[in-house]
């Protein structure tokens, strides 16, 4: 099953890169290839949302539910869409001055034509999400965790 992990320190408090990944309803603002989000239901330990993506004339939408464990940890559990299986675990560790942010996803299509394709374009697509979820949490927050607090 292809499928890529990252680490990262970034100058924001655990909460607050929690929050962002967790509103799944923005998606569509900021993460390249979401064309809409829908949250079918959110508590405060899980959600169940449906992703549309599309990159040209491909178009699929992605059914998942999402449980959280604020503010360390969330896990995206796949349930129904074009992929065979879905992995992706994010885990937020405080750190001075910020927290390390540790992100896993792995995935394996159903069309072994499709997953073929996909590798050859995937550690690309995932360094660009990544870019967007850094840039993102840029805009919300400032540029470190001090400016950040004092934002939020």
């Amino acid at each position: 099953m292809p499928g890529i992990q990252q680490s990262r320190f970034l100058p924001y408090t655990c909460e607050q890169m929690f929050d962002l990944v967790a509103d799944v309803g923005s998606y569509q603002e900021f993460l390249p290839w979401v064309i809409a989000t829908r949250v079918k239901s959110d508590s405060e330990t899980e959600m169940v949302v449906d992703m549309l993506v599309g990159f040209k004339a491909i178009r699929e939408k992605f059914t998942s539910r999402v449980e959280k464990r604020c503010p360390e940890h969330i896990e995206v559990f796949y349930l129904d869409g074009p992929l065979k299986d879905l992995d992706n675990t994010w885990s937020f560790v405080p750190a001075k001055g910020g927290c390390e942010v540790d992100f896993r996803v792995k995935f394996t299509f159903r069309s072994s034509m499709f997953e073929a394709l996909a590798g050859q374009y995937f550690d690309r697509a995932f360094r660009k999400m990544v870019g967007a979820f850094e840039a993102r949490a840029h805009e919300l927050y400032g540029s470190s965790s001090s400016s950040a607090q004092s934002v939020a």
